[in-house]
């Protein structure tokens, strides 16, 4: 059966009315009465429904108790053990969750029931029902300006171990004959002894650890070889075959071994013909590899952003991200723009103006950006060749026509053909010119004549306006992101997950994002109320090493004194008193 709480309808009588005027301030204007207040009630637990039958079985959960307690686990980094002490014992967890009563119905969850819950959630993606939800919430109530984004990526790991290529060999061997063992043992038996002794004895995997450099290449043979001949040996049994961990196998040899045609013999590839996408440890077959940031999952990340340096107007404003989506380690930065745009629009969060690095400034991005209303601020990728004067050093107008060389002399005529265009300067000019040997003009047979595309010209306008101040004023922007990424990490810990698989790697990472924007709502909507002193404003700052103003330094040193002195003090001397005087 199926229970939960809208938490829609207003309470006839405040139920939080024993928590004391100060305490309920302090809640309200934290992250849990932003919670209780505006992301509780437009939870999506409807999601849950199809997975439950409602008529029959036990109660579930209050299922939006669930489900703000998943958000808030990946929020604030906590195991299962914490977010379960945390459920029932602190009151922060009782008033964002709006749990009233005492009962262990309402404030105590056990493992498994928190496990099925996960589980339902990750296998089904409900991750991204509840970002949008709650991002789209957040947009609205703090009137979210989102015409200007930015848009970088963060390497992740799961919770795996780095291995090399000897570990991943003798990894899985060990993974497969011990679950081969357990549910076939008959075939296990006929497994050589040797083998048997080699991976499953209580040291294996740590002498595989301890190989020394010198015999690594003997050893990884030797391991390849034994990979190769389980592989040979079960091929035919279809029961045996059809194993996860066989299967991992297989892989293994596909990608990190060339096999003789008549597969009597094994050789290990070498390291740059491994494929990127490779297997990296056995526990986690989703993972791959990036040569940049090395095993693990990337995350794309779009956000919002204020272009001022205002630092009242930076505290009142929330940078929210707009966008998150969690990758493999190899894929690049360059397809993952248009997707970022698309699905921002799809949820009237798109930007009209967009920051990102040069992986994602590619021309086709920039074309492609542009047809759907957004402009792409970014780089263009790679240089002009050195020594060599490039397209982009001569004087260009945006309709393609040159207005002159380096050296200042103007084309005899400039044509258009489609996309082509084609330049002509005078020979007299060119054979006396002392950069002849590193222009870009090619000599012809009544001129010299400059060819380029229209991409060509796209690329060089580009280079152009890196150099503009102009350029630079609105780019500089891009570097918050940076803080972005690292704010992400220090306050949800994305970096280094709990989790293993895509799929759980994904719902992680995503419900940190929407933790993140929750916590920084929480932040804007405090700032919002409570107001930011301003430190340079008259009788502000620091005094006597304590940031206090000069007025209250004094009315509280008065005060001091009076105890001190039993209530007689010379009033001329301490003429302020403070705000605790009578």
């Amino acid at each position: 059966m199926i229970r939960f709480n809208g938490h829609k309808q207003q309470h006839l009588f405040d139920p939080w009315g024993h928590i004391s005027p100060k305490r309920r301030q302090m809640l309200d204007r934290s992250w849990p009465g932003l919670f209780r207040e505006h992301i509780l009630p437009d939870l999506p637990v409807r999601a849950f429904v199809p997975f439950f039958n409602p008529g029959f079985g036990r109660p579930t959960k209050d299922l939006s108790t669930v489900m703000g307690l998943l958000v808030l686990q990946q929020a604030l980094d906590l195991d299962d053990e914490a977010a379960i002490e945390q459920l029932a014992f602190n009151i922060q967890f009782h008033y964002a969750l709006d749990i009233t009563e005492e009962s262990d119905a309402a404030k105590y969850i056990c493992h498994r029931t928190l496990w099925n819950m996960r589980r339902i959630a990750v296998e089904n993606g409900l991750e991204a029902t509840l970002f949008r939800a709650g991002t789209d919430k957040l947009a609205a109530v703090f009137d979210v300006d989102t015409d200007k984004q930015r848009i970088d990526s963060v390497h992740i790991q799961s919770n795996m171990r780095r291995l090399g290529r000897i570990g991943i060999f003798s990894t899985a061997i060990h993974k497969f004959l011990k679950n081969l063992k357990r549910h076939h043992g008959a075939w296990f038996e006929t497994v050589d002894a040797a083998v048997v002794e080699r991976y499953l004895s209580e040291k294996a995997l740590a002498c595989f650890a301890m190989v020394k450099p010198s015999q690594s290449h003997k050893t990884l043979k030797q391991v390849s070889t034994d990979l190769h001949g389980l592989i040979r040996q079960f091929t035919g049994h279809e029961a045996v075959s059809s194993m996860h961990s066989f299967k991992l196998l297989q892989r293994i040899l596909d990608e990190q071994c060339t096999v003789s045609h008549d597969e009597s013999r094994v050789a290990v590839k070498e390291p740059k013909q491994i494929p990127s996408d490779s297997l990296q440890n056995p526990s986690d077959p989703d993972a791959s590899y990036s040569g940049h940031k090395c095993q693990g999952y990337q995350v794309q990340v779009m956000e919002t952003y204020t272009n001022t340096d205002d630092p009242k107007e930076k505290a009142r404003t929330l940078n929210l991200i707009t966008h998150v989506d969690v990758q493999r380690a190899h894929e690049s930065d360059a397809n993952a723009l248009i997707p970022a745009i698309e699905a921002t629009q799809k949820s009237d969060l798109a930007p009209k103006e967009l920051l990102a690095d040069a992986l994602y400034g590619s021309d086709e991005n920039m074309q492609h950006a542009q047809d759907q209303g957004v402009e792409v601020i970014a780089p263009p990728m790679g240089s002009e060749k050195k020594g060599q004067l490039g397209l982009s050093d001569f004087h260009l107008e945006t309709s393609g026509k040159v207005i002159g060389c380096p050296q200042g002399h103007a084309p005899l005529y400039v044509k258009k053909r489609k996309t082509r265009y084609c330049a002509a300067f005078d020979r007299a000019h060119c054979n006396g010119c002392p950069n002849r040997t590193i222009c870009p003009a090619a000599p012809g047979k009544k001129a010299f004549y400059l060819r380029f595309t229209d991409k060509q010209l796209r690329i060089a306008l580009r280079r152009t306006a890196v150099d503009t101040d102009e350029f630079k004023d609105r780019y500089r922007w891009r570097a918050g992101v940076e803080a972005t990424m690292s704010e992400f990490d220090r306050r949800t810990g994305v970096k280094h997950l709990r989790v293993r698989g895509f799929k759980a790697v994904r719902f992680s990472a995503t419900l940190k994002a929407l933790g993140l924007n929750i916590l920084r709502a929480a932040a804007v909507m405090a700032a919002m109320v409570t107001g930011i002193p301003d430190k340079t404003g008259p009788g502000r700052g620091s005094y006597a090493g304590i940031n206090i103003s000069k007025e209250r330094f004094w009315a509280s040193l008065g005060c001091f004194a009076r105890l001190l002195k039993g209530g007689r003090y010379r009033t001329s001397m301490y003429p302020l008193r403070c705000f605790e005087c009578k």
